[in-house]
């Protein structure tokens, strides 16, 4: 008989990872929540067309695309972004400004597997539309720190690589380059830390080879890793764009310093993140060690949303993805034990006892305690042992001796202290246990 498994790069939860998973998914939805994000959800099917049109037709390779049997071309989806806008898009003018929005999905990508990357994961996605300025900015890494810090994370743990692809396209600019050269240096840029000099063969293929001088002043732009050596390099070329670019640098910089989170950001002008419809900051969670692939990313990107048929609406976005970040929790020892304990489990004598215990069985349930029982008569020692080690604090009684007299017998499993309670009383008494405990 065949032998069936999980096919490559895919996941499978049982019981204790799914717990896992849950826990991270509350404190996330948790954080969204303080910062006053609404939820959202959207189909894991899109036409094909919808990445083509944001990433081009070299898209294809990465994803899981076929033709559905309507004759349509469809692809389950690599990302939240693209979907996330053609439905503000669809709603733009009835929805109150700023949209603060986040979810929580799986995304599918064919791609090589590698440590903290499958080819299904589920990603926190949270994005702000309507908002133009450093404001949107300053709100949503402020929400990313917090969800990585609201499971225990410090600034020892991990940081964010703060960047800007308009101070580098007005940089690059102001030494006069014109578009097409300046996207192939951020190009190569994107590639630098990964390659060093071998990231440049793009540029020098397509544009022959950077003047040495040009190339010096790019290495050194890319080694700015504060706000003041940003300014001394920019004071050298002034012009309006670079002098209006800082002062929304100073305003974002600032603002995060007066929340507490100076600690968590670096300036660092070497991320410039490879998706070229980001459209000024963009930023990169890292584990502080440098042991695992990045946290989570994002950045503006103001353009998308009237691209993919929308109006012109500006918007900045973020996501976690939780696969590495599970890892790192893991590292950190940050992964609590989860235990699926009942809060009550019941000991039964015979058929007689089972037909009484039912009703308390189902009053208790429907007041949202978790109660356990045996389905088959087992003896009552066994019992007492499955109770003991299933973990609930509460054990309910129900012999023959206790339902002639018409009580139950509540077994306190923490101190094996007992007590005997009116039938019509043990739901109260168990209510009043939980409340005092």
């Amino acid at each position: 008989m065949a032998s069936f498994q999980t096919l490559p790069g895919f996941r499978e939860f049982y019981p204790e990872d799914l717990a896992r998973r849950n826990h991270i998914f509350r404190l996330w939805r948790q954080t969204a929540g303080t910062f006053g994000f609404a939820e959202y959800d959207a189909p894991v099917l899109e036409p094909l067309e919808l990445y083509k049109a944001k990433s081009g037709d070299e898209i294809e390779a990465q994803l899981f695309s076929f033709t559905d049997k309507g004759g349509r071309e469809v692809a389950l989806r690599p990302e939240m972004t693209p979907t996330v806008c053609r439905l503000v898009g669809a709603k733009a003018n009835a929805l109150k400004r700023p949209i603060k929005w986040f979810s929580i999905g799986e995304f599918y990508r064919y791609e090589r597997m590698q440590k903290g990357r499958g080819r299904c994961f589920f990603q926190f996605n949270a994005d702000i539309f309507g908002e133009p300025g450093p404001e949107a900015e300053i709100e949503l890494i402020g929400l990313l720190v917090q969800c990585l810090c609201s499971f225990g994370l410090t600034a020892e743990d991990f940081y964010v690589r703060l960047s800007d692809r308009n101070l580098w396209f007005y940089y690059l600019e102001a030494l006069g380059l014109d578009e097409a050269r300046i996207r192939a240096v951020l190009g190569a840029v994107d590639k630098y830390e990964k390659y060093g000099d071998d990231a440049f063969k793009g540029y020098t293929e397509a544009h022959g080879p950077l003047a040495p001088e040009l190339k010096a002043k790019i290495l050194a732009f890319l080694q700015v890793k504060s706000l003041a050596a940003l300014e001394q390099t920019l004071a050298a070329l002034g012009g309006e764009k670079l002098t209006a670019r800082l002062a929304d640098w100073k305003k974002l910089l600032g603002a995060l310093e007066a929340m507490g989170l100076a600690k968590f950001v670096a300036v660092d002008l070497g991320v410039v993140r490879g998706l070229a419809y980001y459209t000024g900051f963009v930023f990169e969670a890292f584990d502080r060690k440098g042991e695992l692939r990045a946290l989570a990313g994002g950045g503006r990107y103001d353009d998308l949303v009237q691209k993919l048929g929308g109006p012109a609406l500006p918007a900045v976005g973020f996501a976690i993805g939780d696969m590495t970040f599970a890892l790192l929790l893991e590292q950190r020892g940050l992964m609590p034990t989860m235990v699926q304990a009942p809060d009550v489990y019941c000991v039964i004598g015979g058929e007689a006892e089972r037909l009484a215990a039912f009703g308390d069985i189902q009053a208790l349930r429907a007041a949202g305690f978790r109660v356990d029982y045996p389905m088959k008569e087992v003896a009552f020692g066994k019992q007492f042992k499955t109770a003991a080690e299933s973990g609930a604090k509460l054990a309910l009684i129900y012999g023959g001796d206790e339902l002639a007299k018409g009580v139950v017998k509540i077994r306190d499993l923490t101190d094996r202290s007992e007590r005997e309670v009116p039938r019509a009383q043990v739901a109260a008494q168990v209510r009043d246990f939980f409340s005092a405990s």
